[in-house]
Formats: C-alpha cells, structure tokens, sequence
C-alpha cells in the first residue's frame, strides 16, 4: 500500500473526480494495491505536488528593529564621537593650557560638563545589564550584578534608550504591562505553587546586592532612575553650554597678553561641541520615544511575528540585543541578526528564562506558514540546536512543561522534512526521548503469569495528551522513511507503548460524547504501526514479527473493527495493519486464530447500505481476507466454516467488491485442504458470472476473473461445464480466442496486472486437458506463438502472488516457464 498517502496530520487532499461509475467498475484499480509492485515514482507522486508548492515569500518583521536599531546607533556613535572629542578638547587645551587662566564659571561649567560626558562614555561598555535583566519581567525583582552598579553613574545611555517603552507603560497604570505579564506567567509558569529546584548559581534577580533594597533594585525602577538621569544630564549640557555660548563672558584678555588670546575661541569651540553631542543625544531620544510610544513599533512588530501578548517580551529583548550590537561593534553588526538565529542562541543558554523565550520563538515561528520554511531549515542546519530539543523532550519537571512542549511542537514541524527527520532520528537517544513524550502506566501489581493492567495517565497538573499526541505525530512522521522505521523498531519499549494507544473499546468507540483527542490518539498510533508494518525489506520483516508478537495487537485491532462503526477511518488503518502483518506467515495464523477477527472482516466486507464513494473500508476488509486466505490451509478452513462461499459467489456482482470477493475465492480453492472440496462446490455457481466478465471486462477485473475460473471449472464435471457454457449463452472457441487476444496484448509482464498472462495460461491448460477439440482450436488461433513469445518476455514480476513495494512476496509454487511447457506440451501432442 502507498504508506504516504495517510500519513499528513489531520490533512485532506481534493481530487478533481472524473466517470466515477466506470472507476467503480474498476473497484478503484487505479490505487496501487499489494497485488502489483509499487515503483517510487507513483509513491512520491502523491506528495510531489504539494512538496514542491513553496509558500510565496514575505517580508522578514525584524528588519524593522535592526534597522531601528542602526538608525540609532548611528546618533549615539555620532553623540559619544562628538563628546569624546569635547573631553578631549578640554582635557587638553582648556584645562592643560588655559587652566590658570579660566574664568571661576568657566572652570566649574567645563568641570561639569566633563564629568556628565566621561562618565558616560567610559560606562558604556556596562551600560545595557539593567535593560536586559528588565526583560525578563515587568514586575519581577531583577536585581543586576555589582559590576554594573559600580559604573551606574551615567553608564548608560542605550540602558536607559529601552526604558522608554517601560517608562510609557508605567505613565499608563499599567494595564498593558499586566495583561502582558499575566499571560507570560500563565505560560511559563502553569503550576505556580511548586518551587523550582534549587540551582549551584545565582541568578541575578535572587542577588541580595543591599539589604531592604528590593524595591529601589527593581530593574524596571533603576532603568526610570537612569532614564530621568540622562535626560537631567543632557539637558544641563544644553542649558549650561547654551548660556556660555549666547553671553560669552569668558573674562577680558589684556592687551597683549598672549597667554589669553585663544582662550575665548577654545571655550566656543568646546561649547560648541557640549552643546551638538547634547543636542544629538535628545534627538535621538526623540526618535526613540516618537518610533517605541507613539509609533508602537514594537507592538507592531510583534503582531506580525504573530507571537502574543508574552512575545512582546521577547521582541524588546531581541531589539536590546541587536542595539547593544550596532553600538558596541560595527553599526552593522545588528543587521546580521534575526528572530530566529536569536532564539537558537537563548535556546542553548542554561538560564531558564533565556530558554523559554528561545523555545516560545522557535515553536510560534515553525508553526507559522510564512515562517516556518526558513525556520525549519535553520534549526534543520543546527544539530546542536536539535539536541537541545531532543534533549528537553526529558524534562518532566511541571514547571518547565512548557519547554518541553515548545521543544515537541517544534520538533512535530522538523520532522515532516525528509532529511530533518533523518537528523532527528540520527541523533542518540533521540528515540528514547521521543518514547519519554508517551505517558501509559501499567499498575505494577502482578504475578510473572499474568499482564499488569495498563492506563493511561489523566493528571490535570500536567497535559499529558497532547504530548502523547506530538509523540504519535513525530513518530509517524520519522515513519516515512525506511531506515527510521528500524530505529523505532528497535528502541527498546517503544513499540509496545505505540500498540498500548491502539486500544479502544466499546465505552470509546461508541461513546457520542467522546472527546476528539481520544479519538486522535488511537488514529495516530494505529497510522504509525499500519507505517511499520507496511515498510519494506528486511527491516519490514522484522518490523512484522515484533508487531504480531505483542499480544495486545491483534486483539486491539478486532475491538476497533467490532465496536468502531462510527469510526470507519479507525476500522480501516486496522485492516489495512492486519493486510501487512499477513505478509509474515506467522502473523497471519495469529490474526486468524485470533477470535472473531475473520468473522469481523467478513461482516464490514458485507456490510449494506454504504455509499459507493466511502466504502474504502469495505475494499480493504476484502484486501485483507484475501491476503488471510493466501497460502494459509487454516485460515481457509477457518473462512469455511463461516458459511460464506454464497454470499462471496454474490458480491461477484457487486461492482466495487468482486475484484476482492474473486480473489478470496480464488485463494479459497487453491490453498484449501484436500477434505473441503464438498464445502468449496459452491463456488461452481460462480462460474457464468465468472465467464461473462472474461468475455467483457479488461484490465484487472478480467485479471481476477480468469484466475478465478481456472479453479471454479476445475469443481465442475465434463457435462456441468458443456450447459454452464450452453446457458450463459457463450462457445468455448469464443473464451479461447478472447485468451489469446489477451496474450496479444499484453506482450509483456503489465505492473497493474503482472498475474494475467500467467492466470490465461492455467486456464488453456484447463481447457485444454478438459476438451481436446480445444487444441485444435488453440492451434487455429496462434497459441504455439504467443507462448513462444512469453517464453523470451518472461519477468520475475509474474512469478510473486503479492508484493512489498517493488519486493516480491508468496511466490507462486508453479513458475510460468513452467506452465508455459505444459501448455506446449498439450499443443504438440496433439
């Protein structure tokens, strides 16, 4: 079966239908079924379309920020240029060589000036620590290092630049502040009352720097103070130098003396120089406040980042960081940052704060269509950023359950990518982690002779479905490639936690007010284990054998189908999982001696009243049979007693079930014991329907049919055949040159029918053997030629019963070449 086809989480696929009453006719052949080897081609063609449909490309929202960021930077370079250039003016002209000189008010005003400016610009390197602890709560104490208190004076000129939003928020009581923080706090701390364990470090909000100081070491009280400290400091720089410079009492200078007679133009030079690097300094707290509080850039940005009301925290502290870049370094190192590359960093930090803020971005930004592309192809690129989030799938602390879900959220994104999904399952203990997400619990009370029961935890402290969910998701999307197939199968435990979520019984499956989770959860594990029993080769074998061999499998399966009417999805993933198994011949005696199983494929197989374009299920449940029946003398015994060769001989004319009713049939005859050819006599009334579609289908009904009737004429004597042919109204040289016009046709081994050069050939030989005036006929026509032909175009593709993708399994007992010689053999006789 084409493993892709069921495989996106809650998706759905419009096709444009076409003659729909003649595809029926057709029991759908144009889907590639277990009967006819699968090229890649037809697998991946069904995802083709939509992997190569790219979203179109949309603007990045964080540029808005960099380039904030650097418009800024450009002032404060140009303001701290600027004073640097007065410190040093004064410095060394003014106060190294007219020192003496100066006027008392002169002396005082450089004196100030100079302090305000060098303070501000030998703190700068310290000067963002308060910002960046504020961001980690509007309300939280956020007591900063003493490193940063030490150079507090006038360190910061940007510290303060991002206090204008806080600042704002504070003139306006607050409310938005709160509503941002309530929501923080609900997301990154759900179970409030529990404490967190106690850590080897300080962070820097425990810090006890001052005894009953908490209040005045707030970071968002000491940004204000800073803030209202640098507006005071730049607007005495203009007041003072603008008074010097618009009354210029700089003292009289004596004729002749030449010691003073560049003081006057050193003082305007220096005022000049206060007065710009003040004046550029509000102007670009102007900008700040006109872009942040009235603009509500921020705000903007974050509504299109689409991150919430907690996100808003973590836009500032990508636009502080970006800032803190451009003016400590080149003004356009900011630029090369984004939202993404930002929250791969915080993600790595070992600060919980740092890391719910990186995973709450990741997870928002993979989840959202115009993002997620390039999101998931930069975590994709990261294998230490994905063994982080392999690794937080282990946290089960309830305060960092939030993490933990982001972690999986982004990871049910990654692995829908084939080769991210490589690197995910790639990774040690990936698996095992992924296994953690699956919460079941058997009771541990039991003896050795005897299963624990199982149940599924229900703790309203902790969300344990949707992880449960996410687990089933990334697992089924690990699941699409073969080698990860293996990977599942051979973590230990894992397998048997996907079989326990399969189970559902009648209070489930026929509950009306059952919650749809519930419902997701058994359909996402029953679409894992229906991938891994599907896969192919060796590792499918395997897969198989260890999926039979859970005893709770099979049984599962049969609730689902017996009490799961409402759920036909449901009832269809667990057929088409019991047509797998029966790849492995002893999966296939445990599911039919597994009891009721067969008798429920039977009823859903009959089931009346179905709507012809939704009775998939009723298709797979005859697909299963048939492959139940194939080479098992059990289960054909087992499908005897049922009494149901009537009803099979019925379905014949049925449009969408006699492709599966005549392959059940078929394998009924050929694979039953020897005592059951009293009950198999039935099937002789197949045999004019049987014909008439020889004479009038094509393609894989007459297949079906012409195998059919090489063993429904083998229960019928000489005279039974001659009036069955009498009363349907049809020669046996007709059906012969009908057989030979197939052969004609197909001149070599066809993909959707590999059995029906094989399947004409058992028939002539029945003919044959049965009349011998039919040799002539065969003769007549050009058999000799035609078998001569499939002698030089013979396949291995026409010797195999059923196929693995493009392995072929149950081989035929008899080759073709080999009845081929028989065949030639009748013909020469003669």
């Amino acid at each position: 079966m084409d493993r892709r086809t069921s495989t996106e989480s809650e998706g759905s696929i419009h096709l444009q239908i076409s003659d729909l009453s003649a595809r029926l006719g057709e029991a759908g052949s144009g889907v590639p079924t277990i009967f006819e080897p699968q090229k890649r081609d037809s697998i991946s063609n069904a995802t083709s379309s939509v992997t190569r449909a790219r979203p179109a490309t949309h603007a990045v929202p964080e540029k808005k920020l960099t380039l904030f960021a650097l418009r800024l930077a450009v002032l404060e370079k140009a303001a701290t240029g600027l004073g640097t250039l007065g410190f040093i003016w004064a410095t060394v002209v003014l106060l190294g060589g007219f020192a003496i000189t100066l006027d008392k008010t002169d002396f005082w005003f450089i004196t100030i000036i100079l302090l305000i400016e060098g303070t501000r610009i030998f703190s700068r390197s310290h000067e963002l620590e308060w910002q960046h602890q504020a961001t980690w709560s509007l309300a939280d104490a956020g007591i900063n290092s003493f490193r940063a208190i030490k150079s507090s004076s006038h360190f910061i000129v940007e510290t303060v630049k991002g206090v204008f939003w806080p600042i704002a928020v504070a003139r306006n009581p607050s409310r938005r502040s709160r509503d941002v923080m309530e929501s923080l706090h609900r997301a990154s701390h759900r179970s409030g009352e529990q404490k967190r364990a106690k850590t080897r470090t300080w962070k820097t909000s425990d810090v006890p720097l001052l005894p009953y100081s908490q209040w005045v070491f707030l970071s968002r009280n000491v940004s204000k103070l800073l803030y209202w400290l640098q507006l005071a400091s730049a607007t005495a720089c203009v007041v003072l130098a603008t008074m010097k410079l618009v009354k210029q009492n700089f003292g009289e200078v004596a004729k002749g003396d030449t010691d003073k007679r560049n003081r006057k133009s050193a003082l305007i030079i220096f005022y000049s120089l206060a007065l710009a690097e003040a004046l550029l300094f509000l102007m670009e707290k102007a900008y700040w406040e006109w872009q942040v509080t009235y603009c509500k850039l921020l705000d903007k940005v974050n509504k299109e980042c689409e991150l919430g009301p907690s996100g808003l925290v973590s836009i500032r502290r990508f636009f502080y960081d970006a800032y803190s870049k451009c003016v400590n370094g080149s003004i356009f190192d900011g630029l090369e940052m984004d939202m993404v590359s930002f929250a791969m960093d915080l993600l790595s930090s070992n600060s919980p704060e740092e890391q719910f803020i990186g995973a709450q971005i990741l997870r928002q930004f993979a989840m959202n269509n115009q993002f997620s592309d390039d999101t998931l192809q930069k975590i994709g690129i990261s294998i230490s950023v994905i063994e982080r989030l392999v690794e937080m799938l282990n946290w089960k602390d309830p305060q960092e359950e939030e993490i933990r879900l982001s972690a999986a959220e982004i990871l049910s994104k990654l692995a829908g990518k084939k080769q991210n999904s490589l690197r995910v399952a790639g990774i040690p203990g990936a698996l095992e982690s992924i296994s953690s997400l699956l919460h079941i619990k058997r009771s541990s009370v039991g003896g050795a002779d005897e299963i624990v029961e199982k149940k599924i935890i229900d703790n309203e402290g902790y969300d344990f479905w949707t992880f449960n969910h996410l687990a089933l998701l990334i697992l089924k999307k690990l699941a699409l490639d073969h080698d990860n197939c293996g990977k599942i199968g051979n973590t230990r435990g894992l397998l048997p936690k996907i079989i326990d979520f399969t189970h559902a019984g009648e209070r489930l499956l026929k509950n009306e007010s059952v919650t749809p989770s519930q419902i997701k959860t058994v359909k996402r594990s029953l679409q894992v284990v229906k991938m891994l029993a599907s896969t192919t080769g060796s590792t499918g074998k395997q897969l198989r054998k260890e999926i039979s061999e859970v005893v709770f499998t099979i049984s599962n399966i049969r609730d689902i189908l017996h009490y799961g009417e409402k759920h036909p999805v449901l009832q269809k993933l667990g057929i088409e999982i019991l047509t797998s198994l029966a790849f492995e011949e002893d999966a296939t005696e445990r599911i039919g001696g597994t009891g009721g199983v067969l008798k429920e494929l039977f009823k859903i197989f009959f089931r009346e009243g179905t709507l012809e374009n939704q009775n998939h299920v009723e298709i797979a449940a005859g697909e299963a049979l048939s492959m139940l029946a194939s080479e098992s003398h059990c289960n054909c015994h087992r499908i005897l007693k049922l009494k149901v060769i009537e009803k099979l001989v019925g379905a014949l004319e049925v449009p969408m079930l006699r492709i599966s009713a005549a392959r059940i049939l078929r394998n009924l005859c050929t694979y039953s014991s020897g005592d059951c050819f009293e009950k198999l006599r039935g099937v002789t009334a197949a045999a004019p329907i049987v014909l008439r579609a020889i004479m009038t289908e094509e393609n894989k009904l007459q297949e079906v049919m012409i195998g059919l009737a090489a063993h429904v004429f083998k229960f019928m004597t000489s005279q039974e055949s001659s009036t069955m042919f009498e009363s349907v109204g049809i020669q046996e040289p007709e059906l012969a040159f009908v057989l030979v016009q197939v052969l004609k046709k197909y001149q070599y081994p066809p993909i959707k029918t590999p059995r029906i050069r094989r399947f004409v050939i058992e028939l002539a030989i029945w003919m044959m053997t049965h009349k011998e005036r039919n040799i002539e006929v065969f003769k007549d026509m050009g058999m000799e030629r035609e078998l001569e032909c499939i002698t030089e175009t013979t396949s291995e593709l026409e010797n195999f019963n059923v196929f693995s993708g493009t392995v072929g399994l149950s081989r035929h007992s008899t080759t073709i070449h080999s009845l081929v010689e028989t065949a030639m053999k009748l013909l020469e006789d003669e």
